[in-house]
Order: C-alpha cells, then structure tokens, then sequence
C-alpha cells in the first residue's frame, strides 16, 4: 500500500491511535516501537478493541488484510503527516525554544482561535512521534495550525521542521536547556536556529522578540519578518506595565491584564499579540483571549492553600527559566516569601556549576526560607537547607510544618515539585 492509498485510509476513518489502552474506534493502529515494548506485538489486540487496521512492519504479526505490513512504522506515520499537512490549506506556524513553548502556543491559539478554525500541539507531543500526529490532527475546515517543535540535540529542529514544512515561525528564547545534548549554550543556539535556516531556505515567515538581542542578530538581514519591542520603533511596540505578581501589559492604547505569573511570561503574551495583529484577528479579541487564558498543568500557576499564596512553576527546569523565575519573584511583594528548588536535568558537565550559580543567586536575592532538593542541590556551597531526596524533604516538612507565606515551588520534570503541596 503506497502512501496516497494509506491516505485515503486515514481520510475514511479519521483517526489515529498509537496505544491499545486508548484505542479508538475504527481508527488506524500503528504499531510504534519503545525501548521497552514492541506494537508489532499489540496488533492483535488493537484489532480486537476495534481498530479499522493495524501498520505493522514486522511480517511475523501480519494477520489478514486488516494488518498492513510497511517497512517502517515512525517512518510511515512521519511521512503520513507531512502528506497529509501538504494536502491540507491550513497556514502552519512552528515555534521551538529554551523556555514557555507551551504558553506561548496556548497563547498563541487562544487569540488566533478567535477568527479561525485552529488546531495546536496537544500537551507536549512536540517530538517526531507528536509533530506528525498534531499534523494529522488537521481538519479540512482547519485554517490554522500550530506546531509546537521540542528538541534535546542538533538536527531535531531541521527534522521537525521538514516533516511541519511551517509558513511561519517563532522561536520564544535561547537558554541554558539541554545543554547536554546540545553542547552548550552556543549548540543550543545554532539547534533552535535550525527552525530559521528552514523558514530562510523556504521563504518562509519569521516572528520574532525584538529585544531579544541574540534573535535580532540572527535575523539581521532577514527580510520577511515581524516582530515586537517595548524600545526600538522599526517593530510592533508592546509595553510591560507591570508583573506583580500578574504580567499586565499594553499596545495601541488597549490594557491587559492577565492571569499568567512573572515579568518572563510577558514575552510569551506579546508572541501571541504579534501574531493575532499579523492576522488581522480584531484587538478586541486578542485582549479577550490573552486576558481569560489561565495557565494550567504546573505552569506559572497562583494557588492559594493552607493559608499560603503559591506560584507553583514545577513543570519543568533549567538554569535559564530559574534564575528569571527567582529574580520575577524577588519582586514579589509579600512579608514572607520561601523558595523550594528541585534539581535541573539534562546539564552534563555544567550540572554542578549551574547548580552552584542558581543556589548563590537564590542567597543574593535574600528569601526568607531557601529549600534545595536533589542530589545536584545538596552538592552546592550554601547556608539553605538541602536535601537529597524528595522524601529527605517530606520528612522534614512533616516534622517541621511550614508557617503561612508566599511560595516559589520549581524544578525540572523529573522532581515532581508539585508533591510539595499535600505537605503543606
């Protein structure tokens, strides 16, 4: 079966599933491959629980004609996507970055949902298994598509990119995120920039943070692009007003106030301004949109339990998204403000340098009660209190109850910071 017929497939039936635990009704099983588990192996049962077929690429689990036998099952439902993104009218916007891909896409598609029929990245499948199945989440009446791109080494981004094949692009920051896998800070760079080389070789259009002075440089001689700035005239001006502790910001004399945390989350909102203006969705609208968007799943969230006001930050960490999380909240104003910081992954060689860095910056800031957890923290020269472990925490916490304050809870994903609320 060529890839046009597998096409026509996927249009009769309209969905995917990956997983037997989840499978749709007649939709297509592709039987994906793990480290820990063979789909080839799950066809059986796919069929079983109702799938219309099942793309299998090992011959042994070929069953009737309900299995459709393919060389590559990723490869198969990579290509899918792209065949099916090319087929479709949709505009298609990608956008990577270091730190606030996801809000920033939230953002993105609240405003722009306002005018168009949007579809955008579920959670965070923005790898090569959730870019071609956002793709193939594309309707016939979908006018707008965002593609969210997640990379941890080089040449992810160019890949991502050729299987979205974007119209446009945004890349939120370069930070010190994955340093491991990109090879510093300056791999990091040259790896989100991959998206520019795409949408620079393809003609394609750039958006882009104005006072972000790595992306000004890298678009310099770049022609098609539109971007924002609170300083420099030639862009779109936006104003921060304020961000204690909720970012408010203004353009063309229209306020918002929004329920989003810290002053870092204004770029993020102004990513979305853009955009909305570039397509001509009404001001009105993008107001109402970035206004009523509330942040969700550990994200700059503002809680309130046990007597303590609460900014939980704790989907995920890096040396970069915590020293503008610690300075935004140093700001806050409150008689009581205690830090809790878990462990940055995927640092390599410059784990125990950034650690050392975000633990003398939490002490310079001068919060009441600094908590340090993991064992990249406990290594750290500091007067905080350290733990190596989440349950070395829980027991101290247990024994010693925390009296009522204002909190920063954040660390990488791995730390499960969020645990900390049912100590409290």
């Amino acid at each position: 079966m060529d890839l046009e017929q597998l096409h026509q497939l996927f249009l009769q039936y309209g969905n995917i599933s990956t997983d037997t635990r989840k499978i749709e009704q007649d939709s297509l099983f592709f039987a994906l491959k793990g480290p820990n588990f063979n789909g080839n192996a799950f066809a059986k049962e796919a069929l079983k629980k109702g799938a219309a077929y099942a793309i299998i690429d090992e011959p042994e689990f070929q069953l009737d004609d309900k299995t459709i036998l393919v060389d590559d099952v990723l490869k198969t439902l990579q290509e899918l996507g792209t065949y099916h993104r090319n087929k479709s009218k949709a505009i298609v916007i990608s956008l990577t970055g270091s730190n606030g891909k996801t809000t920033t896409k939230e953002l993105i598609y609240a405003v722009l949902s306002k005018k168009y029929s949007t579809i955008a990245t579920q959670g965070n499948l923005n790898n090569h298994i959730g870019v071609p199945l956002t793709l193939l989440s594309i309707r016939e009446d979908t006018e707008m598509a965002i593609i969210e791109m997640g990379a941890n080494h080089q040449k992810e981004i160019e890949f991502l990119s050729n299987l979205s094949r974007p119209d446009f692009g945004y890349i939120t920051n370069f930070g010190k995120a994955h340093l491991e896998g990109f090879g510093g800070v300056e791999g990091v760079i040259k790896g989100k920039s991959e998206l520019y080389d795409y949408l620079l070789a393809n003609n394609g259009q750039v958006f882009l943070n104005a006072d972000d002075p790595i992306q000004k440089e890298k678009l310099s001689h770049y022609v098609k692009k539109f971007g924002f700035s609170q300083t420099d005239g030639n862009y779109y001006t936006i104003k921060l007003l304020t961000a204690e502790p909720f970012v408010q910001l203004e353009f063309e004399n229209i306020t918002v106030e929004t329920q989003l945390v810290g002053a870092y989350n204004f770029p993020n909102c102004c990513a979305a301004v853009v955009i909305g203006k570039y397509f001509n969705v009404p001001l009105e609208d993008i107001k109402k949109a970035i206004a009523a968007y509330i942040p969700g799943n550990n994200r700059s969230q503002l809680l309130k339990k046990g007597g303590h006001h609460i900014v939980l930050d704790a989907y995920n960490a890096n040396p970069s998204s915590m020293e503008v999380a610690l300075k935004s909240f140093a700001k806050v104003k409150a008689k009581r403000k205690v830090l809790f910081l878990g462990d940055m992954f995927e640092l390599g060689e410059a784990a125990a340098k950034e650690h050392q860095a975000i633990t003398d910056l939490a002490e310079k800031l001068g919060f009441d009660h600094v908590f340090l957890v993991g064992e990249h923290f406990a290594d750290t020269r500091t007067n905080a209190l350290t733990f190596s472990s989440f349950e070395d925490l829980k027991k101290y916490l247990l024994q010693n109850p925390l009296p009522q304050g204002t909190l920063l809870i954040k660390g990488s994903r791995g730390m499960a910071m969020e645990r900390i609320l049912d100590l409290l």
